[in-house]
């Protein structure tokens, strides 16, 4: 922000209080709760995407299905922002742990989060990881709680809002594992994209020269 900015208000929040994750109850965006306040309510479905994710929260998402080694009793949405996380989740063999779980995966963009690509069940429970949980949006008369990409993966598994205690059983691995999995994408280290950039300013300069002509 400018430096001579105003501000209605300024909040504070220190994190050290902050002890639990904190989710936004159905269906309304400012309606935060610690996740000890909703834990044991049943889900139904999970929706791990929107442009709120990175692919960090995929490889998580895979971490913990693929320690789980079974099927989920959940219906697990697996929607990449973009293509480039997509193919990359594919070339380290995530997509193989999405489809032994039974996940559904959906080409890469907002897919649930705007709720034209595919749609929840009617008067689903859901965990998303989207920004938005207004009424129906996701589906008609769903219930959809806002979380983070882990927590959703945590309650896919158990196919219900987990306590805090198991949260963190869960979290301690992907604690120990943080280095491998929040590694993020540096688009001039991937030989494949780069290719494709060349080639689009080689086709670009042709194309100008031709008008020039």
């Amino acid at each position: 922000a400018d430096d001579d900015a105003e501000y209605t208000a300024v909040i504070e929040i220190d994190l050290a209080d902050v002890r639990e994750p904190i989710v936004c109850a159905p269906n309304d965006p400012d309606d935060a709760r610690l996740l000890s306040a909703v834990a044991g309510d049943k889900v139904d479905e999970v929706f791990i995407g929107s442009c709120m994710t990175n692919i960090g929260h995929f490889r998580a998402a895979g971490k913990l299905l693929q320690k789980h080694k079974g099927g989920i009793s959940t219906r697990l949405w697996i929607v990449p922002p973009t293509r480039m996380d997509e193919h990359l989740l594919m070339e380290e063999g995530y997509y193989n742990i999405f489809g032994a779980a039974g996940a559904r995966t959906e080409m890469p963009g907002c897919s649930l989060c705007m709720g034209n690509q595919a749609r929840v069940a009617a008067n689903s429970t859901v965990l998303s990881t989207s920004t938005r949980n207004f009424p129906n949006r996701l589906g008609d008369g769903a219930n959809v709680y806002l979380t983070s990409a882990e927590l959703a993966s945590v309650g896919a598994i158990l196919g219900k809002l987990p306590t805090p205690e198991e949260y963190l059983t869960f979290a301690k691995d992907l604690d120990a594992m943080s280095d491998e999995i929040y590694r993020y994408m540096n688009f001039d280290q991937i030989m494949e994209f780069q290719k494709s950039a060349e080639e689009g300013k080689r086709i670009a300069a042709v194309e100008i020269q031709e008008i020039r002509a």
